[in-house]
């Protein structure tokens, strides 16, 4: 392994022009260094100005997640001993407004997570004087994939779907609702499902697949999404044939 390698960084600075560019730097390369390693090195030795988020360095955060060689990941999980002998090529996340070199606006995303209500609704609570609401393993197991999503937003980067039609939820908030309906403490369902049933919810996606590829937690939001669709179409197949008031 060489002992040095560049790294070509993406730059924006609103304030010095509309367009990107790309700065070289070239660092030390050291086996155990990922590519958020070399990130902190330009900014502690070489250039303070250089802008990205970054948090725990353990994949946990999702902060860092930035396009590293064309694609989505997150820069602590990156080595620079697998991008070969250089040089790394490192933007800013797709199908996001850029604020700042490598950071992007995240508001849409966030807006979109609210409005799936991920977190457990229920229709009344209990008092806390009758304890908490138990689960069994095979009822957590249920749930426990999507529930590992970190928010990191790898999968909108790589949506073709989300890049076509903004509007549309995507597979982050797909799946983190589908980690609540799952769960059996939740009672929310049919608040989730008058979001998730329009068109550019669940239905939206054309099921290419590259959200699942790129998930840094194996979340398969493609799959969520999928289960979310079969479950959508039983509820309408069940309102048709037995109405409620109905016989």
């Amino acid at each position: 392994m060489a002992d040095r390698i560049t790294l070509q960084v993406a730059r924006y600075r609103p304030d010095a022009g509309p367009e990107q560019t790309f700065q070289e730097y070239e660092i030390p390369c050291r086996k155990e260094w990922s590519v958020l390693d070399g990130l902190n090195y330009i900014k502690d030795h070489v250039d303070g100005t250089l802008a990205y988020r970054w948090s725990c360095r353990m994949g946990i955060c999702g902060s860092c997640g930035m396009n590293v060689n064309g694609e989505p990941k997150l820069t602590c999980g990156t080595f620079l001993s697998h991008c070969g002998s250089g040089p790394v090529r490192i933007e800013p996340l797709r199908n996001f407004p850029i604020i700042r070199d490598l950071i992007v606006d995240i508001s849409d995303f966030m807006r979109k997570l609210v409005s799936v209500k991920p977190w457990v609704i229920r229709a009344i609570e209990k008092p806390l004087s009758e304890g908490e609401y138990r689960q069994t393993p095979q009822q957590h197991d249920e749930y426990k994939q999507f529930s590992m999503c970190i928010n990191c937003m790898i999968c909108y980067s790589a949506c073709p779907v989300y890049a076509l039609d903004p509007h549309f939820i995507g597979p982050a908030a797909i799946a983190l609702a589908q980690r609540y309906n799952l769960d059996s403490r939740d009672e929310g369902n049919a608040e989730r499902m008058d979001v998730l049933s329009q068109h550019e919810g669940i239905w939206d996606c054309t099921f290419v697949g590259e959200c699942t590829k790129v998930c840094p937690k194996n979340v398969d939001p493609a799959g969520a999404i999928q289960r979310y669709k079969l479950s959508a179409a039983l509820d309408t197949m069940t309102s048709f044939f037995m109405p409620r008031g109905g016989r």
